[in-house]
């Protein structure tokens, strides 16, 4: 149950009064308009209720879309793993295997025979579960989640099973992609000492000699009320939910301590370099990385709009450059990557058959240079601002990412970011904002550089 994204039921007639939700295109055009009304946020009228043992519940009515995201949050990832990498990822697909009370896959049948949606995803600092269901599946929701949160079945039987299927997912994904084994190559090489430098899946080794109890220990450490985040946002009643949460939740015992490596990336003073030979490859891969700040930092519009200016679009710097202009390169993008911990701004390129890779990277790096070098023009500047602008009120059409945007937030920040606070800082970005970003992050000594090349190939790295 993980992978494709929730689809929303067919919308029917609103429930209760409350405030009509402006369409996204209708937003974008207010946003356009210089000095327009401030916009209705409705994330900022969630709701946040702590229970006594230290569940954090997040509870946001809105009737204007006939459906209620319910999303459990646990702040446990990837860069929690110490011994054993992977497990994080295995409990994705463990939690949808039984319980003490409910049978493999009776999760997922349960809330699809009521017209719900429901998937999971890892990342390297949360695992999170969500459901998409009519408001009246609501209460069967919660129950379902805390049965399995209360009472999994961690056993050897269900071990072997999903060790299997995540062997599977990672030699499809990673091993035998190119570009799965070009991002790892590089979070290998960009990170020497913090945990982000593993995969999120694990590696293989790690995944074929887990035991249960590992699985055991690291569910009773991180699947604890006080590390949970969960978020209701929908057509549903507050009080009833709450009511529903407590009892179902709150006997669970709070952990007495979570732990949380403290390993700290250092400084990098020098550009490294990595060369992964792959058989048969149909073009080379360049991918690069450089060490940047962590979410919610001041500097992070100024690098989204950097980002933009490089890869936003068709029109964007990279892709005219390296897939129009030159046509050296399938595809050329780059993007700020924001973890909790730290940061990394990285390019990609799929490389022509028959182009050498390096030429790629001189031309990629040319405009990396371009940004530090020169203020980026006016028009650019705004048609990056546009673009985020243009993603942020996307994430007040659905439900679903409401839900996601005050959990996320919620834990990472421990409040919820106003969108005007956000908008704002985008505004405020100018030309000089991203060339300084460019000198200060997107620096020669800071950079890591891998090259997916085919086996035998005389490409030097």
């Amino acid at each position: 149950m993980r992978c494709a994204g929730p689809v929303e039921p067919r919308r029917r007639e609103r429930r209760g009064a409350g405030p009509a939700r402006l369409p996204a295109a209708l937003l974008i055009l207010l946003l356009a308009a210089r000095g327009a009304p401030a916009l209705d946020d409705p994330a900022l009228r969630a709701r946040r209720t702590v229970l006594e043992n230290g569940l954090t519940v997040l509870t946001l009515e809105d009737p204007t879309t006939p459906v209620v995201s319910f999303q459990l949050w646990v702040q446990v990832g990837s860069r929690d793993e110490t011994r054993v990498t992977g497990l994080a990822h295995l409990f994705e697909h463990m939690m949808f295997k039984g319980s003490k009370r409910i049978g493999p896959e009776e999760h997922a049948q349960l809330v699809q025979a009521r017209g719900g949606r429901l998937n999971a995803f890892t990342t390297q600092d949360f695992t999170v579960y969500f459901e998409d269901v009519p408001a009246e599946a609501l209460p069967l929701v919660i129950d379902l989640e805390a049965e399995r949160v209360a009472n999994l079945d961690v056993s050897e039987a269900t071990l072997a099973s999903e060790r299997e299927v995540v062997l599977e997912e990672r030699r499809l994904r990673s091993e035998d992609r190119p570009a799965g084994r070009a991002l790892e190559a590089l979070f290998a090489l960009a990170f020497q000492a913090h945990p982000y430098r593993w995969p999120v899946i694990g590696w293989r080794s790690d995944i074929e000699s887990a035991t249960v109890e590992a699985c055991r220990e690291f569910f009773r450490t991180y699947y604890a009320p006080n590390n949970i985040v969960i978020s209701i946002a929908g057509d549903f009643e507050a009080d009833l939910a709450l009511d529903r949460v407590r009892r179902a939740f709150g006997g669970l015992p709070a952990a007495a301590r979570i732990p949380r490596n403290p390993t700290r990336e250092p400084e990098q003073r020098g550009e490294r370099r990595a060369r992964v030979e792959v058989p048969d490859l149909r073009g080379p891969i360049l991918t690069m990385a450089w060490h940047a700040p962590a979410s919610g930092h001041p500097d992070a519009e100024a690098l989204d709009v950097a980002s933009e200016i490089l890869s936003g679009g068709r029109s964007s710097r990279l892709h005219r450059r390296l897939v129009y202009e030159e046509a050296l390169a399938l595809s050329a993008q780059g993007a700020y990557w924001e973890l909790a911990a730290t940061g990394l701004f990285y390019a990609f390129a799929s490389v022509r058959p028959g182009v050498p890779v390096e030429r790629v990277e001189e031309l990629l790096l040319g405009e990396i240079a371009r940004l530090r070098e020169e203020p980026a023009a006016e028009r650019e500047i705004e048609k990056a601002k546009r673009q985020l602008e243009v993603a942020l009120v996307d994430g007040l059409e659905t439900n679903h990412a409401l839900a996601a945007r005050i959990a996320q937030e919620t834990a990472l920040f421990g409040r919820v970011r106003p969108l005007s606070e956000r908008l704002a800082a985008i505004q405020a970005v100018s030309a000089a904002d991203v060339q300084r970003v460019a000198r200060e992050y997107l620096a020669d000594p800071n950079r890591s550089v891998v090259h997916v090349v085919e086996s035998g190939s005389g490409s030097a790295p």
